[in-house]
């Protein structure tokens, strides 16, 4: 049977992200304010979503200094995507699935460092994170070219399958090679590589001495220093419903931030909606009741990839996985109409309940 639609929300490198951000503050009253700071604002399309950059600046900036920031923004987004994008056949993520050899592929120092954080939280979570599970997300129809039929029978499943694995792939941190001991193998960073993303973009800003900004790529963000209110920024976790609003507020500096989810990018297949996160241990579309887990991480390349590592498991295996690793995570679970929430100790400690939007 041939779906009957699709509602992708972010079409690359998409990992569902429901966190919106607040460019608001705690008030102070006029007289406690230190002179007026000013808003520099950056924004933009990326990786098939949109980015938006804000920096706080105590002095208006040159159209120079402006040029030149933008440029660095757009430019270090522009080096993920072209490097890490399996839409693009030029990227090294497109070579590497283009090639059949079980010989070493070089990478660039970026892309392994991706590579190598994904690995690594697959080893952690029994392959519930698995960058090579890019056969089934197309087979499921969240990929780069539409399959034939929907849903894919259980013997095209058990193939595919039988492709997928991170254990097939060997890294080789001196040289910054990647080898396939399955020619067949592929891969899809679409897990962490917005997440890095928000990184590279954080590190361009630091590297031109801007020390109070927040990133925000597709809801994957970073905060750095105080917001214009001269408080954290502060981050709203979107309630998973029909409804919408905020679940809870987060102020963050110094952190980053992923939401991963099950609502946004669905597709409907014989009658019902299912998830573009698969789960690659099943081969199939994830079912239960997590509708969005939150996870706060020193890198937004941890965080992504940890947010999309929970939300495989579920709300209670990823729950006792972030509960004996010591993540901050937010889980908001699903039951018709009600929306719960559970969060780590962690979590509560970086951003504590009872924030407000005010």
């Amino acid at each position: 049977m041939t779906a009957d639609r699709a509602v992708p929300a972010f079409p690359l490198l998409a990992t569902l992200c429901l966190a919106s951000v607040v460019a608001c503050g705690q008030a102070t009253r006029p007289s406690d304010r230190p002179a007026a700071l000013l808003i520099e604002l950056f924004d933009g399309a990326t990786m098939g979503t949109t980015y938006t950059v804000r920096v706080v600046s105590a002095e208006a900036w040159s159209e120079a200094r402006r040029d030149r920031i933008g440029t660095r923004i757009q430019m270090a987004l522009d080096d993920v995507e072209s490097a890490m994008s399996h839409y693009r056949p030029d990227s090294e993520v497109s070579r590497f699935n283009e090639t059949r050899s079980t010989e070493p592929f070089t990478l660039s120092p970026a892309t392994f460092e991706v590579v190598r954080v994904a690995i690594e939280l697959s080893e952690i979570s029994d392959g519930a994170l698995d960058i090579t599970v890019g056969p089934l997300v197309n087979a499921w129809g969240f990929g780069p070219t539409e399959p034939e039929t929907l849903p894919p029978d259980a013997d095209l499943l058990s193939r595919l399958r039988a492709r997928v694995g991170f254990s097939k792939l060997e890294l080789d941190a001196a040289a910054s090679t990647v080898r396939k001991t399955d020619p067949a193998l592929e891969w899809d960073l679409s897990s962490v590589a917005k997440g890095y993303g928000v990184d590279r973009v954080a590190s361009a800003l630091t590297e031109e001495g801007v020390t109070r900004f927040m990133v925000e790529v597709g809801g994957e963000i970073v905060a750095s220093g105080a917001n214009h209110l001269h408080g954290p920024w502060r981050i709203g976790i979107e309630r998973p419903a029909d409804g919408g609003g905020i679940q809870r507020v987060v102020p963050l500096s110094g952190h980053a931030l992923a939401t991963s989810g099950d609502y946004r990018n669905v597709r409907e297949v014989a009658g019902r909606l299912v998830s573009h996160t698969i789960d690659p241990r099943t081969g199939r579309p994830i079912d239960h009741h997590l509708a969005s887990v939150s996870v706060i991480a020193d890198t937004c390349l941890l965080a992504d990839g940890v947010a999309t590592t929970l939300e495989v498991l579920g709300p209670d295996e990823g729950y006792a996985l972030a509960i004996e690793r010591g993540w901050a995570a937010l889980f908001l679970m699903r039951d018709g109409d009600t929306i719960t929430s559970r969060v780590t100790p962690e979590f509560d400690q970086l951003a504590p309940a009872g924030a407000t939007m005010d």
